[in-house]
């Protein structure tokens, strides 16, 4: 019925943009709640619970804005009503493998029920290979519980070792303050998908998200994906194309490859694994692999820009991507080749694992650098 975005973040002309242009696409009301104080994961609902409750919600969802899935939303609400009573709160969760279920909130549940029984945020042993995917079904009777840790944090006020002084009170964390003491009472469950999920934690797994949706695209909208047509450039795999891109006959495009609006791709350009954003133009002979090219970006003529990929262990069906540092040894770790908005690349130079900043216009080949 309703879309809150929720954060601390300054709203900003863009932003606002964005909200009503999406609001006319979707036919929904959305609107963008700004909190006073990064208040965590539970205190932001938690202040704007009103907001959230007008209207006589009977539920909600609530989602991390950085993962990407197939959101089974309508599985999680049938989910929801079999299991546990008209109050009970479910966890989407997947399959991790052994080592990387570390680094995500770990859940053990009944294998028959799927109650959650024990739940560990970024555990230092193993738990469980079944993970929290950061989206979740609740009804009020959430509130009642961050609302007893809220009274909680008031009178203890305790400082935080990991915080720079005083801990808000109103700051409480979904995972380590309201799932940990809810497992086991009968309240919480959890809903296990064998769907996509990936979170985004950086630039570059952008392009490994565009890939999971393009390849569900494939399975769920094969309308959305470009085909090959007489006259027109050479596809391979799955590639979207927006209906204002101008693309020569002689390119080829693909797998895994997104073209946004208005972008122009010239005579024997080659882009593999990359996402195009609007008003880029692509000149003859280009190659592009790994790459996110931004708004408006110019690539001249001949020039190869190249990322390398972090993806997850192909031969692993459970592997999920690393969240890499920019960093590793004083050295900036090979990633994907990010172009900012408005980058001018000359003819006839090479890009490798490169990240350009905004408006600038490069006279030369780079290689392994941020470009400031």
């Amino acid at each position: 019925k309703e879309i809150l975005l929720m954060g601390f973040y300054q709203p900003n002309e863009p932003l606002s943009r964005f909200l009503a242009s999406a609001q006319q696409e979707f036919k929904i009301p959305i609107r963008y709640l700004q909190e006073y104080a990064a208040l965590g994961t539970g205190g932001g609902i938690y202040h704007f619970r009103d907001q959230i409750l007008s209207g006589g919600a009977e539920a909600f969802f609530v989602l991390n804005a950085d993962v990407c899935s197939e959101f089974p939303l309508q599985e999680m609400l049938e989910f929801q009503q079999q299991h546990g009573d008209a109050h009970s709160f479910v966890i989407l969760g997947t399959t991790a493998n052994r080592t990387q279920a570390l680094n995500y909130g770990c859940i053990v549940a009944n294998t028959d029920t799927q109650e959650v029984q024990h739940y560990v945020e970024k555990p230092s042993t193993f738990v469980s290979e079944i993970i929290n995917c950061g989206i979740y079904l609740f009804t009020p009777a959430i509130f009642q519980h961050i609302g007893e840790v809220f009274q909680r944090n008031q009178q203890e006020l305790v400082l935080e070792e990991s915080s720079n002084g005083w801990q808000r009170a109103e700051v409480i964390r979904l995972e380590q303050d309201i799932f940990t003491a809810l497992a086991g009472s009968g309240k919480l469950y959890v809903y296990k998908t064998d769907g996509f999920w990936s979170q985004i934690k950086s630039a570059g797994s952008a392009i490994y998200a565009s890939r999971l949706y393009l390849n569900q695209y494939s399975k769920s909208h094969p309308e959305r994906l470009a085909q090959n047509k007489p006259g027109g450039p050479v596809i391979r795999g799955n590639v979207y194309i927006h209906p204002t891109a101008t693309i020569d006959s002689t390119a080829v495009l693909g797998p895994n490859v997104s073209i946004g609006e208005g972008v122009t791709v010239g005579a024997g350009v080659r882009v593999r694994e990359s996402i195009v954003l609007h008003g880029a133009s692509l000149h003859d002979h280009t190659c592009v692999l790994n790459t996110i090219v931004g708004w408006d970006s110019t690539i001249g003529r001949w020039a190869r820009v190249e990322g390398t990929p972090s993806d997850p262990n192909p031969n692993d069906p459970y592997a999920k991507i690393d969240s890499e540092t920019l960093f590793r040894d004083g050295r900036l770790t090979p990633s994907i080749t990010i172009l900012g908005c408005s980058v001018t690349i000359p003819a006839e130079v090479v890009i490798l694992n490169s990240i350009v900043l905004p408006h600038k216009e490069l006279s030369r080949s780079y290689k392994n650098q941020i470009i400031l």
